[in-house]
C-alpha cells in the first residue's frame, strides 16, 4: 500500500511539475526523480546540440587530444587514422554558461557531448531554456552485483598436467591459469609486454604487495574523489593480482608483463549506489592515454527505489548508457572485458548487469576449478535474442593478493576474477598480434572455448583456452617494422614481425604510381619465406637491385599455407635523403619502447647516444657507419629510470639533438 500510494503521489506531483520543466528535454525518469528530490540536487546529464566546429584543426595536429599510443592503437588493421565526431571536445563556451548560473559539473564526456551535473529543480528550469541543450536525463545509480563469500569451499580440482612442466613456478595460482591453458604461453614468453590495460574498479589498497613489485602503472585516477588517490576499497587490489602479479612460487597473473592504468569509478563494492558516469569518464580518459584492454569487475543492476537505475528488461545492448560508453571504447579500438554478474540463475529471463550486455563487450561467467558452472554465475540471454556471457574462467576460490598484509594472499569468489583473467588472455594475444581489431578478438575468444559448437545462455562458447587461440589462423602475421633504405643503384627493404602462424612467405611487389584511387603496375619482383610458425620476432630483409626509378613504392603480400593473404603498409621510396636528419621518437612519453627516425644524406658514421637530464651518458643506441637512406632503431629504457632524457646524433659534421620522456 505504501508504495502505491508513493507511486500515486509522484504522478500527481509530476503532473504539477509538467508545466514548470519542459517536457521535451526532460525525460520522465528525470521528472520522477524530481518529484522525490524533496528539493535536493540531482546528478543529472545534460546534453548539448552540437560541439566545437574546428575538426581540421585537430586533424592536423590529434595529439592535442589523443596520446600518440592511442592513435596507433586506432590504425589496426593498417586503416588510416582519422578523428571523428566521438573524439572532438565538449564545447568549453556551453560549459562557461552551464557555470554561470551556478551549474556543479561532475563529469564531461565527449562521447555522449555532454556533462554530468549536480542541479536542483530551478537550475533545470534555466538548463532547459538554454538553446544549446540538447535534452536532460537523470544519471542512473546502480550497485554492485556483489562477490560471493564462500560459494565453492570443497577441494580445488587438478588438472591432468602439473607445474613442473612449465617454466614458472605458479604456487597456488596454477590452477586457475592452467584451466584457461595460459602456461603454456608463458613457456613462449609471452607475458602481455607491449599491452596497455585499464582496470576499473572500487579502489587498490595494499599496492606495495610482494607480489606487484614488478608492477608498472603508467597513470591512475580516482574518478570518485577526483584526484590521483586510488587506494579506496581493497576489491581492485584482489582483481588487479589476478592478471599483473608476479611472484613465482606464489602468484602469478595472466599478463604481468603488460603495463596498468588504474582508474577507482566507485566507492565500494557494497550497497552504495554506483553512479554510472564514472565509469564512462573512466573509460574515455583510457582511451585517450592508449589503453590496449578494459577489464570492468563491475555488474551493475538495478537499485531500490528512490534511485534511478536499470532493470534486466534494459539488457538489450542499447539502452543503459554505461553499455553504450562500453561499446564506444570498442569502436576506438579497445578491448572490453566486463564480468558478467553473480546474480545467480532465473528460468525466463537473464540475470546480468551492465555493460555485459553490450555487443562488442566481452562479458564473462564463472566456473569452478573443474570446469563446472558456479551457481552463482548471470546467465544470458540479452533481451534482444543474443547468447550472453560470451566465454567463462574460473570464478570460484581464485588465488589472489590478500590485504592484511604485504605477503599474505587469499582465496575469492564471484565473476569479478573471472573477467580479469579472460582480460589477460586478451592482452596475451594482442602482445602476441597487436593489431588484432577488438572484435575479432572477441570472436578468437568464442571459436576456441570449451563449447563452441553449441552456446548456451548459461556459458556461453564455454570455458577459454588461451593456447588454442593464439594459434587461431584469425589473428593476423604483425609486422612490427617495415621500412626501406635506397642503396645507391638499389633500394633495400627491412622488416620484422612479432608473430607469425601458418606463414607460408612474403611476395614483395613494387609499383611506380600510384593514385588514390587507382594502384598501377604493381608487379611482384621476389620472395622471401618465413618462419611457418613463431611468437618472437624476426627480421627479414630483400634487396631490389633493379630499382631504376626515382619514385617507386613497395608493399608487402603475406600469404598463409591455406592460400590466404593480406597486404602490409605500402611504402614510398624516393630520391636519397638531401640531409642528416634526426627525427623526433615516437612513442613519446614511452614506456619502455621507442622508435628513433633519422635520415643518412650520404654514407657516414652515425652515433646515437642517450644522455639524462644532468647530462650523463646512459647508453649508446649505435656507433657504425650507414649508407644514405632512412633508418629506424627500436630503443628499449627498460633499465632505467622514469625521467626526462635526450638523445643525441652525431657525425662528422652534424650534431642534433632531441628531448625524450620516459614513464614507468
Amino acid at each position: 500500500m505504501k508504495k502505491i500510494f508513493l507511486f500515486i503521489c509522484i504522478i500527481i506531483f509530476s503532473g504539477s511539475i509538467f508545466g514548470q520543466l519542459a517536457v521535451e528535454k526532460c525525460s520522465s525518469r528525470l521528472l520522477k526523480s524530481v518529484a522525490l528530490s524533496n528539493g535536493e540536487k540531482i546528478l543529472t546529464w545534460i546534453f548539448f546540440n552540437d560541439k566545437e566546429k574546428e575538426l581540421n584543426k585537430y586533424s592536423d595536429a590529434p595529439e592535442l587530444l589523443l596520446a600518440p599510443r592511442s592513435i596507433e592503437r586506432r590504425k589496426k588493421s593498417n586503416k588510416e587514422f582519422e578523428l571523428d565526431f566521438f573524439d572532438l571536445p565538449v564545447n568549453e563556451k556551453y560549459l562557461n554558461e552551464l557555470k554561470n548560473i551556478g551549474v556543479e559539473i561532475k563529469n564531461k564526456s565527449k562521447w555522449f557531448n555532454g556533462v554530468s551535473a549536480w542541479v536542483d529543480e530551478s537550475q533545470i528550469n534555466e538548463i532547459k531554456k538554454l538553446e544549446f541543450v540538447k535534452n536532460l536525463d537523470v544519471v542512473a545509480k546502480l550497485k554492485k552485483s556483489q562477490d560471493i563469500e564462500d560459494e565453492y569451499s570443497g577441494p580445488i580440482q587438478k588438472t591432468n598436467f602439473t607445474q613442473s612442466t612449465h617454466s614458472l613456478d605458479y604456487g597456488n595460482s596454477f590452477t586457475q591459469l592452467n584451466l584457461i591453458n595460459v602456461p603454456a604461453l608463458h613457456d613462449s614468453g609471452i607475458t602481455g609486454e607491449g599491452v596497455l590495460i585499464c582496470v576499473n574498479d572500487a579502489g587498490f589498497s595494499t599496492l606495495n604487495h610482494e607480489c606487484f613489485d614488478s608492477l608498472t602503472i603508467i597513470a591512475q585516477w580516482d574518478f570518485v574523489d577526483n584526484d590521483g588517490d586510488v587506494s579506496g576499497h581493497s576489491h581492485g587490489t584482489n582483481v588487479l593480482s589476478t592478471i599483473a602479479a608476479y611472484k613465482p612460487g606464489k602468484l602469478i597473473g595472466v599478463a604481468f608483463g603488460a603495463d596498468f592504468l588504474l582508474a577507482r569509478t566507485e566507492k565500494d563494492p557494497t550497497e552504495t549506489p554506483v553512479e554510472e558516469d564514472n565509469w564512462i569518464a573512466a573509460a574515455e580518459w583510457a582511451d585517450s592515454i592508449g589503453a590496449d584492454v578494459i577489464n570492468s569487475s563491475l555488474g551493475y543492476i538495478e537499485f531500490d527505489p528512490p534511485y534511478t537505475s536499470y532493470t534486466w528488461e534494459s539488457m538489450d545492448g542499447n539502452t543503459c548508457r554505461i553499455t553504450i560508453g562500453a561499446d564506444i571504447a570498442v569502436s576506438r579500438g579497445i578491448v572490453v572485458v566486463n564480468s558478467a554478474g553473480n546474480n545467480y540463475y532465473h528460468e525466463t529471463h537473464n540475470t546480468l548487469g551492465a555493460p555485459a550486455d553490450g555487443d562488442s563487450v566481452i562479458s564473462v561467467g564463472a566456473v569452478t576449478s573443474g570446469g563446472v558452472r558456479s551457481s552463482f554465475s548471470s546467465v544470458g540471454n540479452t533481451v534482444d535474442g543474443r547468447i550472453k556471457p560470451d566465454v567463462m574462467a574460473m570464478g570460484s576460490n581464485v588465488y589472489v593478493a590478500g590485504i592484511s598484509s604485504t605477503t599474505t594472499y587469499s582465496y575469492s569468489n564471484g565473476t569479478s576474477f573471472s573477467s580479469p583473467l579472460t582480460a589477460g588472455v586478451c592482452a596475451l594475444l594482442l602482445s602476441y598480434a597487436p593489431n588484432t581489431e577488438p572484435i575479432i578478438l572477441r570472436d578468437v575468444l568464442r571459436n576456441n572455448a570449451s563449447q563452441s559448437s553449441a552456446p548456451d545462455r548459461l556459458m556461453g562458447w564455454g570455458i577459454i583456452n588461451a593456447y588454442a587461440s593464439i594459434n587461431d589462423s584469425a589473428l593476423p602475421v604483425e609486422l612490427t617494422t617495415f621500412y626501406a633504405n635506397r642503396l645507391n643503384s638499389s633500394v633495400e627493404l627491412k622488416w620484422s614481425t612479432s608473430s607469425e602462424y601458418n606463414l607460408n612467405r612474403f611476395e614483395i611487389q613494387r609499383a611506380t604510381f600510384i593514385s588514390k584511387t587507382i594502384n598501377y603496375n604493381w608487379e611482384k619482383i621476389g620472395t622471401v619465406y618465413g618462419q611457418g610458425n613463431s611468437s618472437i620476432t624476426q627480421n627479414y630483409s630483400f634487396i631490389d637491385n633493379t630499382n631504376r626509378f626515382s619514385l617507386s613504392y613497395y608493399r608487402l603480400k603475406m600469404i598463409d599455407n591455406d592460400g590466404t593473404s593480406k597486404f602490409s603498409k605500402t611504402l614510398k621510396v624516393g630520391e636519397y635523403p638531401t640531409e642528416f636528419v634526426l627525427k623526433q621518437n615516437y612513442p613519446n612519453p614511452f614506456n619502455p619502447n621507442t622508435n628513433i627516425e633519422f635520415s643518412v644524406a650520404s654514407t657516414a658514421n652515425i652515433r646515437i647516444t642517450v644522455f639524462n637530464a644532468l647530462g650523463e651518458k646512459v647508453n649508446e643506441i649505435t656507433n657504425k657507419s650507414y649508407t644514405p637512406g632512412e633508418y629506424i632503431i627500436k630503443y628499449s629504457a627498460k633499465n632505467l629510470t622514469s625521467g626526462v632524457y635526450f638523445y643525441t646524433m652525431e657525425t662528422e659534421k652534424f650534431r642534433e639533438t632531441k628531448r625524450m620522456v620516459f614513464l614507468k
